[in-house]
């Protein structure tokens, strides 16, 4: 499963490099980059081991997104951020913290191209690589690692348009985010995050 998502990441980010520098393949819409507040609220069951459970908390930070037009109402959409940096709690508890940044990359097909209020849904995939964790607490002086994660995407969102470059957008992605806890080189189990990210902000019509 993971090296079919990986698979589908890379296709889609050519297919999206390359709309970019043909500058769109046909549409009559030019890409909308997007830039605003993103948050990732994990809702996943976490990792339990007997009485005890690992849980990974929410936070905000910037986020980037673009779409980038195909044929038609078809686009491709990316989404991007400063790195997240999440809590890592134990029975409620905080053990630790982790860093993570998540590519996502979707195909969206997008309603009402030319009107003032432009809906879109997408499916595709996420990449999410994990770096700089920490310990404290009850893990404190440990060895923390998470794994890297692929998995599948899906998004939906509205551009509404105020003139024509500039324009609010609100958006949600929903993640299949899981990763493999090391402590001390020893496999805890999968932590099972599965995400949703929020972002609003603003929009910049090309």
């Amino acid at each position: 499963m993971k090296k079919v998502t990986l698979a589908l990441v890379v296709t889609l980010s050519v297919v999206a490099q390359s709309a970019v520098l043909a500058g769109g393949l046909g549409s009559q819409n030019g890409m909308v980059v997007r830039m605003g507040a993103a948050m990732v609220d994990p809702h996943g069951d976490g990792l339990t081991i007997g009485a005890n459970k690992i849980d990974v908390d929410d936070n905000t930070q910037l986020g980037l997104s673009a779409s980038f037009p195909l044929k038609g109402n078809w686009a491709i959409g990316v989404l991007a951020a400063t790195p997240f940096k999440h809590d890592i709690t134990l029975n409620g508890n905080k053990v630790g913290t982790t860093k993570h940044l998540p590519p996502t990359v979707t195909l969206q097909y997008r309603f009402n191209n030319a009107g003032k209020i432009v809906p879109y849904v997408g499916v595709g995939a996420n990449y999410t690589k994990f770096f700089d964790e920490q310990t404290e607490g009850a893990l404190a002086g440990s060895r923390l690692n998470l794994d890297t994660s692929t998995g599948a995407a899906g998004e939906l969102g509205v551009d509404w348009k105020l003139n024509k470059r500039w324009g609010l957008n609100a958006a949600a992605w929903y993640a299949d985010i899981e990763t493999d806890a090391f402590v001390n080189g020893n496999k805890l189990g999968t932590v099972k995050i599965d995400p949703w990210v929020y972002m609003l902000g603003a929009s910049y019509h090309f």
